[in-house]
């Protein structure tokens, strides 16, 4: 995020100033945002120190909610002024940890700043403010027949959602943050106000010099403030259905999900479930099903197209041996079903009350996904660890939700070591560590692995080009000025693909 360390102030994670925010400072934001949009209190400032990762608590010194994005800018420049850390704060549903402050500072809540600006039905495409969540553009626009289908599952900003190049189950038809951005308004480390695509740009495509826009999607409030952003809208769906289909067993499952997307269906979801994640939905959320490796599918179109997709895709199910094949079209039904797969997480946490659940998210490429889930599956037998699976199957996308008893000596590095296979698993057939969570403070390591040794702060030139920018310090994706990233031993880098291992070149400026 937009910490920026004190000269000669190093710090290491775990340690923290005695006073990151000096009283003058503290002083001038209160003249800034008013007395009442301030705040040191204990409360205020440990519920704006973690999200709903396993990652401890770090809370800031000081908690601000700009009313606009003038007053951001402001405060942006008196922090900078003084080299103290910067967090902006959405609505803290990441999973990450990515708006813990490990070195304090100030914590901007841009939660105030919840106007939807503009909306424009014809060009399907509306400008929200930092504030707005999913729900709420959706309620706004639900008259215009128009939708924002990119559904993480919890009600997030948007905004946050772009700084995490956010996705989740409907990505398989309509793709990410990073493919429905067109426009963002940021406020950067020293205050000054953009427009990543240009004042008041909406349009679809562009050449015009870099792609900033999607330089921000993803960067984790490391390069700026993200206070509005424009998106592209899709027109509501003719008619939808859902479909339940249970399988003998995982390869039965994923390879039907390979055969489907190669088959042409515009699949709009599709979704795995393993028999544990079954388990704990069907406790959890009161389903009624065979407790058994599940698809849930979603399907949008006229009446004619969901007919042909429907069928298409009950042969497919039926050469892998489904099961059986129950779909649905009422509003309530398909309600509960996709409730019960977004509370998955809430599901797990139910089985063991008190335990901790570390979610990973590894995405690879579709034909490598049924080798690489049953590869975990094993993997997590021989560790001792309960991990049920769940994902996007549609896109490669896939998370174990590992749980672990905090008050058992070792469960901690247990489940850690496990996180690192997985990973490792991932990039060595071509995929990534994360696929939608993002990098935050747990993944910073296994980034220097997947990406360059740069990324990972070993290469000299590229880490000071990188800092003379005065953007980035410790926190999510980057950790602290001068720190060396742990990577893993050379002789296991080499067992990568050569294509895993490249360079960052720092170029001169256009």
């Amino acid at each position: 995020m937009l910490r920026l360390v004190r000269p000669g102030l190093h710090l290491t994670r775990g340690h923290r100033a005695l006073q990151a925010v000096p009283d003058t400072l503290a002083a001038a934001l209160d003249r800034v945002v008013g007395s009442t949009n301030v705040s040191v209190s204990d409360t205020a400032r440990w519920q704006h120190g973690q999200d709903e990762s396993i990652h401890p608590c770090c809370p800031p010194d000081v908690v601000v909610w700009p009313q606009n994005v003038e007053e951001v800018s402001t405060c942006a420049r008196l922090c900078h002024e003084q080299h103290v850390p910067m967090i902006p704060f959405g609505t803290g549903t990441g999973l990450e940890g990515g708006v813990s402050a490990p070195q304090g500072g100030v914590c901007f809540d841009l939660s105030a700043m919840a106007d939807v600006v503009i909306v424009h039905p014809e060009d399907q495409d509306a400008t929200v403010q930092s504030g707005v969540t999913r729900s709420k553009l959706n309620h706004e626009i639900a008259s215009s027949g128009l939708t924002f289908p990119v559904d993480p599952g919890a009600d997030a900003s948007l905004c946050g959602m772009v700084a995490t190049a956010a996705s989740g189950t409907n990505a398989v038809r309509y793709g990410t943050m990073r493919h429905n951005t067109l426009n963002l308004e940021v406020v950067l480390a020293d205050g000054r106000i953009m427009n990543t695509a240009g004042k008041d740009c909406r349009a679809r495509k562009s050449a015009a010099g870099y792609d900033l826009t999607s330089l921000f999607v993803g960067s984790e409030g490391t390069l700026g403030f993200i206070t509005q952003a424009t998106l592209h809208l899709h027109a509501l769906p003719e008619g939808s259905m859902v479909a339940v289909c249970p399988f003998p067993s995982v390869r039965a499952a994923v390879d039907a999900t390979v055969d489907i997307l190669h088959s042409c269906v515009p699949i709009a979801r599709i979704e795995f479930l393993d028999k544990d994640m079954m388990t704990a939905c069907q406790q959890h959320s009161g389903l009624d099903m065979i407790e058994s490796p599940t698809l849930f599918l979603e399907f949008h179109g006229s009446p004619g197209s969901l007919r042909d997709q429907v069928k298409t895709t009950e042969d497919i199910v039926k050469d892998h041996g489904g099961m059986e094949f129950n779909w649905a079209q009422e509003q309530e039904t398909k309600n509960k079903l996709w409730k019960a797969r977004h509370d998955a997480l809430y599901a797990i946490r139910s089985l063991h009350p008190g335990w901790k659940c570390y979610v990973t998210d590894v995405c690879v490429p579709i034909s490598q996904l049924p080798e690489v889930i049953l590869a975990t599956q094993d993997d997590l037998k021989a560790s001792g660890l309960i991990g049920p699976i769940v994902g996007h199957v549609g896109d490669g996308n896939f998370h174990c939700l590992v749980l672990m008893d905090p008050s058992k000596a070792g469960s901690g590095e247990a489940v850690h070591a496990f996180s690192t296979r997985l990973a490792k698993r991932a990039l060595a057939v071509g995929g990534t560590c994360t696929g939608e969570h993002g990098i935050g403070l747990g993944k910073r390591d296994l980034l220097a692995s997947e990406r360059s040794e740069s990324v990972g702060r070993r290469d000299v030139s590229a880490a000071d080009w990188w800092w003379a920018a005065a953007i980035s310090s410790d926190g999510p994706i980057m950790g602290p000025r001068g720190s060396v990233q742990k990577s893993e031993p050379q002789e296991a880098r080499e067992e990568l693909p050569e294509c895993r291992v490249r360079r960052l070149a720092v170029r001169g400026t256009a």
